[in-house]
């Protein structure tokens, strides 16, 4: 049990990324399948996350004696900026005008596109009143916000699926997996974000608890493993569905 643990904790990065790439990839395979339906943005989604990802990785070159050494000691040498931005911000607005699309119910559609907006022009309200945090740590009020929002989402979803005839057939619906995946995921994810100061980069501002860091390593890995595994198999099993 250490030895799988230790193996998950050093590969960690590798895993992640391959499960986030399977998604991907197979999405991309099994377009042609979906291209007329509303889980074509989806797959978009599928691989801008893994493009971000990438463009992330840009901190590992942030050395003395790498590439991108000259951007020590500036506000972005950390990609705390990037994570709240083009994760926290992105992704709930995103899941926001994919489940306004996929929703039937008209007052369940107004409830999403008006939190939708109020949570964006909040985000940008807040960043810049907390600018300089915003390159230096992660901004919890933004992480829960983001994550209440998809929660949301899929709640008002399953919802809406239990009053419809829809229900006769949720095991072949896509959109019923993709929400079981990501209502899985924010839930146990967002809380984390409260204890995410114990796992900072800056030794002089927290003092860092590694027990705590290899703990939400291990939750981290496997919500991700289930979420983009579940995306895998809905994009390979499920049937396109009329939009």
């Amino acid at each position: 049990m250490i030895a799988l643990e230790e193996f998950l904790f050093k590969n960690y990065t590798l895993l992640t990324h391959s499960v986030e790439a399977i998604a991907a990839l197979t999405g991309v395979f099994f377009y042609r399948k979906y291209r007329n339906t509303h889980t074509k943005y989806f797959i978009y989604f599928l691989i801008y996350i893994i493009i971000n990802e990438i463009i992330r990785t840009y901190t590992h070159y942030v050395h003395p004696g790498r590439a991108l050494e000259f951007l020590i000691g500036t506000v972005i040498e950390k990609n705390y900026w990037m994570t709240t931005l083009l994760w926290s911000v992105v992704s709930a607005m995103f899941f926001a005008f994919y489940y306004y699309r996929i929703l039937e119910n008209t007052s369940f559609k107004k409830t999403i596109k008006y939190i939708g907006y109020a949570f964006f022009f909040f985000s940008i309200g807040y960043i810049l009143v907390r600018w300089k945090a915003f390159f230096n740590v992660y901004l919890p009020v933004i992480k829960v916000s983001g994550g209440s929002i998809i929660l949301l989402c899929t709640i008002l979803y399953f919802f809406e699926t239990l009053q419809s005839d829809k229900l006769l057939t949720f095991y072949r619906s896509i959109n019923f997996y993709i929400s079981i995946a990501i209502f899985i995921w924010f839930l146990v994810i967002t809380p984390i974000v409260f204890f995410d100061k114990y796992s900072s980069y800056d030794p002089l501002v927290y003092e860092r608890d590694w027990n705590y860091i290899r703990l939400r390593m291990m939750i981290y890995l496997s919500c991700n493993i289930f979420m983009y595994l579940t995306f895998t198999f809905a994009l390979i099993w499920c049937k396109p569905e009329n939009d």
